[in-house]
């Protein structure tokens, strides 16, 4: 393989509803999209999943766009590799800026399937054709408006469903939330907004039969995520502390985490997330895939990472129109009233783009050759 160009474009969609975590509201998305062409003019297509600003890590929109054009581009166009799986090692000179380089690897490795023939899925190495999906709550102005959501998307066939917490509105949310569905699968994302000084309120949770308690402390942080973990009947997952393999093995040997959250972005694309996938299937780890509010690219991407064998736990690959009133594909995801995805059995990423779409909510592009 060898690239001849990379076209960035930046996209803004808003949001059907406000998204709200411990660490801000999002009400539209500012998405880069990344598409490399090689020699024979075959093209992929990659979606880097960072915020606007850099609140769930260090990256943010404005520094993966030049990150991409100034250093990660150069090093790529023209090199010629064997396979998508080595394009990571041509940027390894950039220190961070996972998201911004995983989205750059992805489009490569939809590249590489789609001239193979390929789905991307099946090329990736996995195995399931449905995957059950599960879905994200952001943080509610009231407990009744979050019950109604709840309801909603139990309705809409969701398999597991997933409240955002942070200090003020934790025990009693997750208390009304369980009290109306008792028999829910369950959890709770914290999105690092504790420390191990809250430990007694983030016990508190153990009463709820949680499915998981995701990233209650830090982002950067092992060590106290083991003393929580060894202190609580809830599973912990980990999400934002995981970016490789490494972090992956280091936090299971500690006892930090009983399952982990794979985000394609935050480990720098499939290469890492295959490894630790392998890692956490090797130790016994559930893993499931995270959203990042991606839009119809990046969701494809999920949709064929959330096809390997450990992917045992429903995601967040939920449906297009539950976060954009128009996607950039030309057919939407949907999820089924069982609350999964058909797996698409066409080549690459297996959804056709709505290039008319992407280009009207373009605000930036450039070419590199």
């Amino acid at each position: 393989m060898r690239l001849t160009r990379i076209r960035l474009r930046q996209i803004r969609m808003p949001l059907v509803r406000p998204f709200e975590t411990s660490f801000g509201r999002t009400e539209e998305r500012r998405i880069v999209l990344v598409e490399v062409e090689d020699s024979d003019g075959a093209a992929g297509w990659g979606e880097v999943t960072c915020g606007e600003r850099p609140f769930y890590n260090e990256e943010w929109v404005g520094a993966a766009w030049l990150v991409l054009r100034d250093f990660a581009a150069p090093r790529v166009l023209g090199a010629e590799v064997r396979s998508a799986a080595e394009v990571g090692a041509l940027t390894s000179a950039v220190r961070g800026h996972r998201m911004a380089l995983g989205g750059l690897e992805a489009a490569c490795w939809e590249l590489e399937a789609r001239k193979a023939g390929h789905p991307l899925w099946w090329h990736i190495g996995g195995e399931r054709t449905v995957i059950p999906c599960g879905v994200s709550i952001g943080i509610q102005d009231s407990v009744e408006d979050l019950l109604e959501l709840v309801e909603t998307e139990l309705d809409a066939g969701y398999q597991r469903i997933k409240i955002k917490i942070k200090p003020g509105k934790d025990v009693d949310v997750v208390r009304s939330v369980r009290a109306r569905f008792p028999s829910v699968a369950l959890m709770a994302d914290a999105n690092s907004a504790y420390s191990l000084g809250d430990l007694g309120r983030l016990k508190a949770l153990d009463e709820f039969g949680l499915t998981m308690l995701e990233q209650p402390l830090g982002h950067d942080e092992l060590i106290d995520h083991a003393t929580v973990q060894a202190a609580m009947r809830t599973p912990i997952c980990l999400d934002e502390c995981i970016r490789t393999a490494h972090h992956a093995e280091q936090a299971i040997r500690l006892g930090a985490c009983r399952i982990i959250n794979i985000k394609l972005g935050r480990v720098g694309g499939f290469a890492e997330a295959i490894r630790v996938h392998d890692v956490c299937r090797a130790e016994g780890v559930p893993v499931w895939c995270g959203g990042m509010l991606e839009a119809g690219i990046g969701r494809a991407h999920n949709i064929a990472l959330s096809t390997l064998r450990n992917f045992s736990l429903p995601g967040d690959v939920s449906a297009s129109k539950r976060y954009w009133s128009q996607d950039i594909l030309e057919r939407p995801v949907e999820v089924s009233r069982r609350g999964t995805i058909a797996v698409p059995d066409r080549p690459g990423l297996g959804f056709d783009l709505d290039l008319d779409r992407i280009e009207a909510l373009c605000e930036r592009r450039v070419e590199l050759t």
